[in-house]
C-alpha cells in the first residue's frame, strides 16, 4: 500500500489504478454523510452535459438522471502488508445498490440497511479471498496522504492449499 500511495504521488510514474489484497479486514465503518449532491457541481455536470448534446439546460435535465446520493460512506479498517491499520471508502456502484435494496427490505430503517449492508461486506465477503480494486481521484490523485479509494472488491472462495496424500502399494 505505501508503494502504491508513492507511486501515486509521483509523476513521473503516476499509478491510479490498482488490486491490492489486504492483509486482514478489520471492521466495515459507515459514516453518516451530506443526503444531497454539491448543487455547484450538478449544475457543472448539467452545463457540461448541455454543451455536448443539442439539447439546453432544461432538456438536459429532464433527459439525464442523477443516481440518488447515498446518505453514508462506507469504509474498510484493514491492515495492510506493512502491519498498519488503514481506511479506505468505498465508491463502488454495487455497494449502493445493496444499500438501497437493504433499505427498502427494512422498510426504510437505515441502522438496519446498514447493518445489512456489513454483514455482506465484512461478514459474509471477508470469508472469502478478498481484493479491492483501487483508484485514485483527480483532486487527491498526486497530494492526498493516500489518494486511493476503493472502487470494487472481489471476492472468489478461499481454497486452502491441496493435501498430497501417498500411496503406498
Amino acid at each position: 500500500m505505501a508503494e502504491l500511495i508513492e507511486e501515486a504521488k509521483n509523476p513521473q510514474i503516476g499509478t491510479s489504478l490498482a488490486v491490492f489484497k489486504p492483509q486482514r479486514i478489520v471492521d466495515f465503518v459507515w459514516e453518516e454523510s451530506s443526503r444531497e449532491w454539491n448543487k455547484q457541481k450538478l449544475d457543472a455536470v448539467y452545463a457540461n452535459q448541455a454543451q455536448q448534446s443539442l439539447f439546453d439546460v432544461e432538456e438536459t435535465k429532464r433527459i439525464f438522471k442523477v443516481a440518488k446520493k447515498l446518505p453514508y460512506e462506507f469504509s474498510y479498517r484493514f491492515i495492510s502488508e506493512d502491519g498498519k491499520e488503514r481506511k479506505l471508502m468505498i465508491e463502488d456502484w454495487e455497494l449502493g445498490m445493496l444499500y438501497w435494496n437493504c433499505l427498502a427490505a427494512a422498510n426504510g430503517n437505515e441502522q438496519v440497511a446498514c447493518e445489512k449492508v456489513k454483514q455482506k461486506y465484512f461478514t459474509e465477503w471477508c470469508k472469502k479471498d478478498i481484493y479491492f480494486f483501487l483508484g485514485t481521484t483527480k483532486k487527491f490523485h498526486n497530494v492526498g496522504t493516500n489518494p486511493f479509494i476503493i472502487i470494487g472488491t472481489f471476492y472468489p472462495p478461499k481454497n486452502p492449499q491441496l493435501t498430497l496424500t501417498f500411496k503406498m502399494d
